[in-house]
């Protein structure tokens, strides 16, 4: 019992220390400090499963920010963005009307074709839409998880999720 209560006043005290040195202006780890690199053109898959709009729009952003960050050059990189999830219905043609700002941003990030967009035909499938139901900018690709495997392993991309 001693011991536990020793360490909780050990606990606090270094609480207390810490606030003070916020509190004061400083940090007792000091402040981070930026570091500029020069990224190489990226092999990246993101794995591409999720329920809401701001979800895949947050994919968007990051596939797009890699992009630009890296040159965005379709002969020395390549950025594949492969749907197998909820969010298949957001790039249904029937959709488009409600899903109209997103849908657009994904395609216009695919035309410089450094991004590009799968889709699980298994789960568009299984959600009721054929490769006709989808807009023509995504590549209906056999299953998902097989080509997110695949690039991976023939094609030598990073998984991102």
């Amino acid at each position: 019992m001693k011991a536990c209560r020793f360490s909780s006043n050990i606990l606090a005290l270094l609480l207390l220390t810490a606030s003070t040195h916020v509190i004061s202006g400083e940090t007792p780890w000091g402040r981070a400090k930026a570091r500029d690199f020069e990224y190489k053109p990226p092999k990246v898959v993101y794995d591409v499963s999720h329920n809401t709009v701001d979800a895949v729009q947050s994919v968007l952003d990051r596939a797009s920010y890699l992009s630009t960050l890296t040159g965005a050059d379709p002969f020395d990189s390549s950025i594949v963005l492969v749907l197998h999830g909820a969010d298949i219905k957001y790039f249904a043609i029937e959709n488009y009307e409600k899903y109209k700002e997103l849908v657009d941003r994904a395609q216009s990030l695919t035309v410089g074709e450094t991004i590009k967009m799968r889709m699980c035909q298994i789960a568009a499938k299984g959600m009721g839409f054929d490769p006709e139901d989808i807009h023509g900018f995504i590549e209906m690709v056999p299953m998902g998880d097989a080509e997110i495997i695949r690039l991976q392993a023939e094609e030598r991309h990073a998984y991102m999720r």
